[in-house]
């Protein structure tokens, strides 16, 4: 994820930070040292500090349900609009969805109801709702600001939890594409609206909000699609083979002869006998030229280590290896280590689209 910064790894799943998380604990906290001084700038960042570890909390509780299916979480992430944990792949059935979706409101209910009895000893009787911001009280604060996330998220919007059920349950009736395809088009709806509310306020984080829900809903909606059109794929199936490959002592000017000859834009290296040494892409090539000089070798400025497909993967698990390694192409290689293809994201789209038209012509 771009932007984002690895802080922790709990269980096997990596905690990362969008920097824009510490832009909005700079804001908050120089807001308040504006108003109350050093020591309310201090409590600002503390109360935003625990606010998102029960949203990390939250994500866990997704996680580790998940986890009960066999489904992986490589990553959650930490942003100024919550958190995000990212699952290997869906569940498999609507039921699993619904469990998945619900465990993360179960953690935070779980937290209201800690929050309450812990306020409840401290004497605050029945006004839990009924407490002063400027006086900075840590726990009325967290338990409201737990009670509005608890609420929010069972909003039926994909693709918020309440989202999620509601697609495992159209999923159920109209298979996960055009159940997907619903929810999301009701989640939009429901951005548009909050995005109608943040401007009336004015509220500028509703309207971020709003645009985070648009944007997602469209992105998994997109993605769900993908993985149906690419359903029965493998990874031979959608390769390169028409491909040219480089030596690892070839220069860098035999490099963009290459490049310039045809529409080629990444090169698998190889030693002597075609094995996979590491990727020679546009942007590296460029970037070598322009500091080291044409007569560099590709090995010098290559891509490495580059995790490379085997023929035989299933095509979610492909197209996953390749978004995950944050590189355009990735290489296909034999059992014994030869390159026989190369993966892209551009020839994936084509393929998906040749394919997507043929089913809804069929």
């Amino acid at each position: 994820m771009r932007w984002s910064y690895r802080i922790v790894t709990i269980l096997g799943t990596e905690v990362r930070l969008h920097v824009t998380f510490l832009f909005l604990l700079a804001w908050f906290a120089f807001a308040a040292y504006s108003t109350g001084g050093r020591e309310a700038a201090v409590a600002s960042a503390v109360f935003l500090v625990l606010v998102f570890g029960c949203v990390l909390l939250h994500e866990f509780g997704h996680i580790l349900a998940a986890r009960r299916y066999g489904i992986r979480t490589p990553e959650v992430l930490l942003s100024p609009i919550g958190g995000l944990a990212r699952l290997e792949r869906l569940p498999e059935e609507p039921r699993q969805e619904i469990v998945v979706a619900l465990a993360g409101p179960l953690v935070t209910l779980i937290i209201i109801l800690v929050l309450a009895a812990l306020l409840r000893a401290m004497g605050a009787g029945d006004n839990l709702f009924q407490f002063d911001p400027t006086e900075r009280q840590l726990l009325p604060g967290l338990f409201q600001i737990n009670v509005i996330l608890l609420a929010f998220n069972l909003i039926p919007a994909f693709p918020m939890d309440g989202g999620r059920v509601l697609r495992a349950l159209l999923a159920k009736r109209k298979g996960i594409v055009a159940g997907t395809r619903i929810a999301a088009r009701i989640g939009q709806m429901f951005a548009f609206l909050l995005g109608l509310l943040g401007l009336t306020s004015p509220a500028p984080m509703l309207i971020i909000i709003a645009g985070f829900i648009y944007l997602a809903a469209e992105a998994e909606a997109a993605a769900v699609e993908t993985r149906a059109a690419g359903q029965g794929m493998t990874a031979a199936a959608m390769m390169i083979t028409d491909l040219r490959v480089l030596p690892i002592y070839a220069t860098l000017e035999d490099a963009v002869r290459l490049l310039l000859a045809g529409e080629q834009r990444e090169f698998p290296v190889v030693d002597n006998d075609r094995r996979l040494e590491g990727l020679l892409t546009r942007d590296t090539l460029i970037k070598g030229l322009a500091e080291r000089g044409p007569g560099a070798t590709v090995g010098e400025v290559m891509a490495k280590p580059v995790k490379p497909v085997m023929p035989g993967v299933p095509f979610d698990r492909a197209l996953e290896q390749l978004r995950s390694s944050g590189l355009p192409a990735l290489p296909v290689v034999d059992q014994l280590g030869m390159v026989v293809g190369l993966i892209t994201t551009d020839n994936i789209t084509d393929l998906l689209l040749v394919r997507r038209h043929l089913a809804a012509r069929s």
